[in-house]
């Protein structure tokens, strides 16, 4: 490195740094700076600097090419208050094990077993559902995804219990989406938001803490995720504590719910905007299910299905970004990177870039035909991250999406609820602020074809 060249960005206030700005515009704010000064942008939020990067090239370099000079960054970090040490948070050879531990659940014909309870998790759905109804299919599928993730890996039943874990979830998703609480002196003030944060987690550590006493005393069994990880052994023979088992719990709980629904409510708000699309799938479906209920064999059958999720998670990937943090300087884009500098890797502007996707703005499930995915420059698209730490359910997550959307999709159409309009919050994920208000219509009814609005901002102090 010859010189220590530091790349541009926009300039922010004394103290607060550019923290204002990503207040009032949180998803906007990255993709005018990232036009206005390039593929590496500086900005600082109080004393602390991150480089958002947006070039293909330089995000492998993060998560792969030199990955191990990167950390999970401080905004992951604070995470922890509710993850814990889990498979999110964790570094080294903590990670290294809980990871080797829990990737036999998520490999491909472990999953492919999973289908039959996603589909008919996805079928007592339907069952309250009625044509004419208004609902909020966010809420649907949160309850929907989080008793498909507990069934499945945890051969646990939460009914009774997901309206609560709902609500604790709701409450920590609203908290992270403030950047006030990178101040750590935030954290330690008696406020109503930081009281209300500490008894969600208190409220799901009951339930989680619940379900690991009931396995371990014997009350429940299964062959899942959570029977590997209580019987395994450190070398030399202790075992994972009742925390770590909690810790691990809660991550999966919240990346293999939370995520999954958003990806489905965004995808069925698209389709709403769309007709034409919508025809194209009902009659992908009509012609491979023929009216069945649909299995992982039809996945692979189902190529137009697979394209409108893939298409929805470029427009609203469940993630806005990754964090990482620099372990020593380095060089990105010709850049001087010092240690300790945070990294945000964006997803919401790298999938909306003209330079990789065409009428980036535009919802074409089409354009992922004769394999787009392969031919893209790597890490151009990247709902899930990539290199080692790619989320290890992401196989899990498209194969329940593809399912629950083949089995909704046969039966009703979705339109939107009249006057409602999508505000995006962004917080540990992207997620609907007053979520997602739809009209039901059996198949055969027609839409009004109503173009959805969104409104892209929020995330209040």
């Amino acid at each position: 490195m010859t010189a220590k060249k530091i790349p541009p960005g926009p300039k922010g206030l004394p103290l607060f740094g550019n923290l204002w700005q990503l207040v009032r515009d949180p998803l906007d704010f990255p993709l005018r700076i990232a036009r206005q000064y390039g593929d590496v942008v500086r900005a600082s939020i109080g004393k602390l600097v991150f480089y958002m990067l947006v070039h293909p090239e330089h995000i492998e370099y993060v998560l792969r090419g030199n990955h191990r000079n990167f950390s999970k960054d401080k905004g992951t970090r604070l995470l922890s208050g509710l993850l814990g040490e889990g498979l999110l948070t964790s570094e080294g050879e903590l990670w290294r094990r809980q990871r080797r531990l829990s990737q036999p659940a998520f490999q491909l014909d472990q999953v492919e077993r999973y289908s039959e309870v996603m589909v008919s998790y996805a079928e007592q759905m339907l069952l309250k559902w009625r044509p004419g109804q208004v609902r909020d299919i966010h809420i649907d599928l949160m309850k929907l995804t989080l008793e498909i993730v507990a069934q499945t890996l945890f051969s646990a039943n939460v009914e009774g219990k997901a309206e609560a874990v709902g609500e604790s979830m709701e409450t920590v998703m609203n908290y992270f989406a403030s950047p006030i609480i990178w101040f750590p002196w935030w954290q330690k003030l008696p406020t109503p938001g930081n009281r209300r944060f500490k008894s969600a987690v208190q409220q799901l550590n009951s339930i989680i803490y619940d379900t690991i006493a009931r396995r371990r005393s014997g009350e429940t069994q299964g062959n899942d995720l959570l029977a590997r990880l209580v019987a395994a052994r450190d070398e030399d023979g202790s075992h994972m504590t009742d925390k770590q088992l909690r810790d691990e719990l809660v991550t999966l709980f919240l990346a293999g719910h939370e995520t999954t629904a958003l990806a489905l409510s965004y995808t069925f708000y698209l389709l709403a905007g769309h007709p034409d699309a919508d025809a194209r799938l009902a009659a992908e479906l009509d012609k491979v299910l023929q009216g069945r209920p649909p299995t992982h064999a039809d996945v692979r059958r189902l190529p137009y299905t697979e394209w409108v999720v893939r298409e929805s998670m470029r427009l609203y990937p469940p993630a806005t970004s990754i964090g990482r943090e620099a372990l020593t300087d380095c060089e990105i884009g010709g850049y001087f990177v010092p240690k300790g500098t945070q990294i945000a890797l964006m997803q919401w502007v790298v999938h909306r870039d003209a330079r990789w996707f065409d009428d980036p703005e535009t919802f074409r499930p089409e354009r992922w035909d004769n394999d787009l995915a392969r031919r893209l420059p790597r890490c151009t698209y990247f709902p899930f991250g990539d290199g080692p730490r790619i989320c290890i359910g992401n196989q899990f997550a498209m194969m329940e999406a593809i399912l629950v959307l083949a089995t909704v999709a046969q039966r009703y159409r979705l339109s939107l609820a009249p006057g409602f309009a999508l505000e995006l919050l962004p917080s540990v994920t992207l997620r609907p602020k007053t979520g997602v208000r739809m009209v039901l219509h059996s198949r055969g009814q027609a839409l009004n074809g109503k173009v959805p609005q969104t409104v892209r901002k929020e995330s209040a102090v």
